[in-house]
């Protein structure tokens, strides 16, 4: 079983839009389209296709084979290259939760047209699914059984008494089961991520299991540096369960291009690649793929294919879960006194995908405290259109010398932090509330303190200053622009 080492994704974090895109917001036939050049130009492997918040093509399969016959018959999908469809969680998207039907009936209608194309011994095109927000193994449980018993299984039941039975009628149901990837997108589940492993395979003769750790909502909810150290314990402790159980686990980082997010781009792959040495699987997003040259985009692709996971080096996790509870509660605090802020830039950065809004009838919001948040990709965009950007956030609580540990387990902080303060702009005081200044100040003065060679971005400043004035004057028309402007200085979104 080849396990895919690059997951192309539909991340809308880009601010160049793709030569192929026929709107703005990507959708239909231009992600059928972008999925087809992920795999046979940019080289990925996998493909994420994402049934989650936005009206998704179930006609995937179907519709990649008949219109790129010559490459599918070369590059065999589910067996060279993967579609792997990402879920709603009815736990938590109740509005959405019958879309996951759907999307797990497609799965038997996809052999079916891969049957078609290659003949009776093609493979599974679609046998993987992601259930994002996981919490439990009884979530995917939910699901894992429900498409074994109620899609897969209803072809040995009779259409009525004494009537011939459905496989007879409509055909067979394949494959005869799925694997369901559980994606773990809060801080504290992820520290239980091996548990609910351990619990969900117990019953299943699986010899591996792929695990999907999130960085952008664990960054968005408690801060970078506790995202950063709670990936890393969770991948430590299921490295350690995997050996127990002797069973392997894969695990897969969802890393956006901010270092606020993962700081996954073409320029830095081999300082991700050392910084997460257990991956087996990177996400690359769509500011990796749009917001840079083709070729470096390539050439980055090609590094993670080649790179050859190995353990993750040990590190005291006492301290790491300390400084995940000290930094996470200044970031919430500070997060608090900045979401006016936030939220009212956050309406004007463009969607680049037409998903419904993960918020009021058709989905979810992020809360921080007492407030409500865009999604990840649309908090960064606002901080840094502003230019605050938001790794310093949470920082000021700690001392220089936890600062220097910290950085024996967060290996590239120093330069994730220069990165990201190219883009900081002190005008941006001028829009803030004074709650949190304090805090921020505590921040940049820690990290004067570590000597970063920070070479500020010039016209990135011009434009933010431009930003900040705006709403200084309440000129809000100006704002998608500057966003976008700004965006394509940084090589992303947000």
């Amino acid at each position: 079983m080849k396990i895919p080492k690059v997951m192309s994704t539909q991340h809308p974090d880009n601010a160049s839009l793709p030569f192929f895109a026929e709107t703005p917001d990507m959708s239909g036939e231009d992600e059928i389209l972008e999925a087809y050049y992920a795999f046979s130009h940019l080289g990925c492997d996998e493909q994420m296709w994402d049934s989650e918040g936005k009206e998704v093509d179930d006609f995937v399969v179907k519709k990649l084979l008949t219109k790129y016959p010559h490459f599918f018959r070369k590059k065999r999908l589910g067996k060279e290259v993967f579609l792997t469809l990402r879920l709603p969680n009815p736990s938590v998207e109740k509005e959405e939760a019958k879309i996951l039907v759907e999307a797990l009936e497609s799965i038997p209608r996809s052999m079916d047209a891969a049957r078609l194309f290659e003949g009776g011994d093609a493979p599974a095109p679609i046998f993987e699914v992601i259930l994002p927000m996981t919490t439990s193994a009884e979530e995917l449980n939910q699901v894992y059984y429900f498409y074994r018993n109620f899609i897969q299984g209803k072809q040995h039941q009779p259409i009525y008494p004494g009537s011939i039975t459905v496989a007879e009628w409509v055909g067979e149901f394949l494959p005869e089961k799925i694997h369901v990837i559980p994606l773990f997108e809060d801080i504290p589940t992820m520290l239980r991520a091996d548990e609910i492993v351990k619990e969900y395979l117990k019953d299943k003769d699986e010899g591996y299991l792929r695990v999907f750790l999130a960085r952008s909502d664990p960054a968005l909810n408690y801060g970078m540096v506790a995202a950063v150290l709670a990936n890393k314990i969770a991948l430590k402790r299921l490295e350690r369960l995997s050996y127990r159980i002797e069973r392997d686990i894969y695990p897969i980082l969802g890393a956006g291009s901010p270092p606020f997010r993962g700081n996954l781009s073409p320029a830095t792959v081999d300082h991700v690649l050392s910084e997460y040495p257990s991956v087996e699987t990177f996400t690359v997003q769509s500011a990796f793929k749009y917001d840079n040259p083709t070729e470096e985009a390539i050439a980055a692709i090609k590094k993670i294919k080649a790179f050859v996971r190995r353990p993750l080096e040990d590190f005291e996790e006492d301290f790491a879960l300390e400084v995940i509870r000290k930094t996470s509660l200044e970031y919430q605090r500070t997060v608090e006194g900045l979401a006016e802020t936030i939220n009212l830039l956050a309406r004007y950065v463009p969607r680049r995908r037409m998903r419904k809004l993960h918020i009021g009838l058709f989905g979810y919001s992020r809360r921080i405290g007492k407030v409500s948040l865009p999604r990840a990709i649309g908090f960064c965009s606002a901080c840094y259109s502003m230019g605050l950007p938001p790794e310093i956030l949470g920082l000021g609580v700690l001392s220089s010398q936890e600062l220097r540990t910290i950085e024996s387990i967060y290996r590239n902080l120093r330069g994730d932090l220069a990165l990201a303060l190219r883009y900081f702009n002190a005008r941006v005081f001028e829009i803030l509330p004074e709650e949190a200044k304090e805090s921020i100040l505590k921040a940049l003065d820690l990290a004067s303190t570590m000597d970063l060679s920070v070479e500020e971005d010039q016209d990135h400043k011009e434009v933010t200053t431009r930003v900040i004035r705006a709403v200084k004057n309440q000129n809000y028309g100006v704002l998608p622009e500057l966003i976008v402007e700004a965006g394509l200085l940084r090589r992303f979104l947000g």
